[in-house]
């Protein structure tokens, strides 16, 4: 079972105060990055893994999505999605991302923000999404980018040149790395970037897109503090084709 650190009171009060969580999609810099890659959504069955808030479930029905499925670990994810959310179309539940299962051939788009790196066995969730994707189906995601999870320092150091770096450390051995983030002792699951890619390709998908999300220069003037954005990839866009 993946770490229900969501649920936690002080990781949850401190998430809940993210730009993302207070002003949604919008709230999101690499989110202009993220919508290009979408598929007209008219009449599209969408499954949301990790929905959060359900901020994307509710914006894919606003662009005409026929239903979306949300899920989430969280209960207090899930209760306030619900809370934020009157639509019928729409449908929350709770669901481990490591264990979950989707009926087949059930779903046009599969998404997900910033929820994989918490998980164990990708590949067993990639052949999950793969079945429930109809042939031609999109499989959009953002991950946190590898090398941004590689060190177990937490944050920014100063070389020997006094210039300040991102430290890289065991970047090719892969498995559990705990760091303290909002709360102590948050668990994500290290994966290079050439097994993310390698799995999606083993388990059937065609890979459309690649971007490790840098801030534009018109985003960089707006909010200055992205600038640390240009010297190490913080997230991993993929996008794949069932």
């Amino acid at each position: 079972m993946a770490q229900n650190i969501y649920d936690q009171p002080d990781f949850f009060a401190g998430y809940s105060q993210l730009g993302r969580q207070l002003h949604g999609l919008a709230g999101a810099a690499e989110w202009p990055a993220v919508r290009a890659l979408l598929p007209d959504l008219t009449d599209k069955r969408v499954v949301d893994l990790g929905c959060g808030f359900g901020w994307f479930a509710r914006f894919a029905r606003a662009q005409g999505a026929r239903n979306v499925l949300g899920l989430d670990l969280s209960e207090k994810m899930i209760a306030r999605a619900k809370a934020d959310t009157q639509d019928p179309a729409i449908d929350y539940r709770i669901a481990d991302l490591e264990r979950f299962t989707l009926p087949e051939s059930a779903f046009d788009l599969a998404y997900s923000s910033l929820a994989f790196h918490y998980i164990e066995d990708f590949g067993r969730l990639a052949e999950t999404v793969h079945r429930a994707l109809v042939t031609g189906a999109s499989f959009i995601f953002t991950i946190e980018h590898p090398i941004y999870m590689a060190p177990t320092h937490p944050g920014w150091v100063v070389n020997a040149e006094g210039r300040r770096t991102w430290p890289i450390e065991r970047y090719a051995v892969e498995g559990p790395r705990v760091t303290d983030w909002l709360a102590k002792g948050v668990v994500k699951q290290h994966r290079t970037m050439g097994t993310t890619l390698n799995t999606l390709i083993e388990t059937g998908f065609t890979i459309r897109h690649v971007e490790e999300w840098a801030p534009t220069s018109e985003q960089l003037a707006a909010i200055p503090d992205l600038a640390d954005e240009m010297d190490r990839p913080m997230l991993l866009i993929v996008s794949a084709q069932r």
